[in-house]
């Protein structure tokens, strides 16, 4: 009887049922073994992937397992209470991050300061000898060290003490007071490091800013006021002034006035400028046009300033009007 036929025939249907621990693609895997991952950098068969997408996934998923655990089972291994465990690499992928690098934290007002001075920080030991009990005892807690006080036999009572002092209950209050003092510290120091500035500093701003405004404050407006001791001049805006002599800058100003005044009468509604209303925007102009000719005819108005000009033009000296006369002129107008 010929039994290679069906040797043969087994040999088929195991390699078929069970495939072989070894992959090989044209383009081979890349393991991360730290991150327990597999990248396949094969292209995607077209074919295979129209054909069945179900089937085609589950090999590919299959390689990429089987290539995993075959680098796992590579590994060292170190023994535990739940049997060999495999000793994983460093990672070599590194992978984005799904939030951003905590801010660093930023120095206390300590910190500060000993950096300043050159003071090296130290930890102190949670435990301390006790000389008294030839013992290691905590420095805070329960039997803490800074409880010794409060948990010896006897206790020295002041003079003046009233009759109801409890020397224990006192010990307790004052541990109790720098504990509230030292987390009052510390609150003050965490918001001085967020803040950035010193609260001083800030409170110095405010001082120097309520003391600048009392100085303006008198009937002199602080110009013969004493001066304080040590007092630095306000810094501040100083105030511009107009040349005293002739510059061109007036001068032109002095001309755009006169050509406005041809001797007509002004309306009171301001005028505006010719070329904005071209534009349709109304924009007033820069002169006052009725103030000026009210202040260069001294009150007599447009019909004034005409007869005054034209008078001057003859050679004719104007002559002088009363306040009465003004009036009047003004009241038949």
């Amino acid at each position: 009887m010929d039994v290679s036929a069906v040797i043969a025939q087994q040999a088929s249907d195991q390699a078929a049922k069970y495939k072989s621990i070894t992959i090989e693609k044209d383009i081979p895997l890349e393991p991360d073994v730290g991150l327990l991952t597999i990248t396949d950098p094969n292209p995607i068969d077209p074919a295979l992937y129209s054909t069945d997408l179900e089937v085609h996934l589950q090999s590919l998923a299959r390689d990429g397992v089987q290539s995993l655990f075959t680098h796992i089972f590579a590994l060292p291994t170190q023994s535990s209470i739940h049997g060999p465990l495999a000793v994983l690499p460093k990672p070599t992928s590194k992978l984005p991050r799904t939030k951003p690098l905590p801010k660093p934290k930023p120095p206390t007002k300590w910190e500060i300061f000993a950096k300043a001075k050159g003071i090296s920080h130290t930890n102190k030991d949670k435990k301390v000898w006790n000389e008294e009990k030839q013992e290691w005892s905590n420095r805070w807690g329960k039997d803490g060290k800074n409880k010794e006080f409060e948990q010896q036999w006897i206790h020295e009572v002041p003079q003046n003490a009233p009759h109801d002092f409890d020397p224990v209950l006192e010990a307790r209050n004052k541990r109790k007071e720098r504990m509230a003092k030292n987390k009052t510290a510390q609150d003050r120091n965490a918001a001085y490091a967020l803040a950035g500035d010193h609260p001083q500093a800030s409170r110095k701003e405010q001082v120097e800013r309520k003391l600048a405004r009392t100085k303006v404050s008198t009937a002199s407006m602080g110009q013969f006021d004493r001066p304080l001791e040590g007092d630095k001049p306000p810094k501040g805006i100083k105030r511009k002034f107009a040349p005293a002599e002739d510059t061109q800058d007036e001068r032109d100003k002095s001309l755009a006035m006169i050509a406005k005044l041809d001797g007509r009468p002004v309306p009171k509604k301001v005028r505006t400028d010719p070329d904005s209303r071209k534009n349709g925007k109304k924009t007033a102009d820069v002169l006052n046009v009725r103030k000026a000719i009210k202040h260069a005819s001294k009150g007599g108005g447009s019909l004034t300033l005409a007869k005054a000009t034209e008078q001057k033009e003859r050679g004719v000296r104007p002559k002088a009007i009363s306040k009465t006369q003004r009036k009047a002129q003004k009241g038949r107008r």
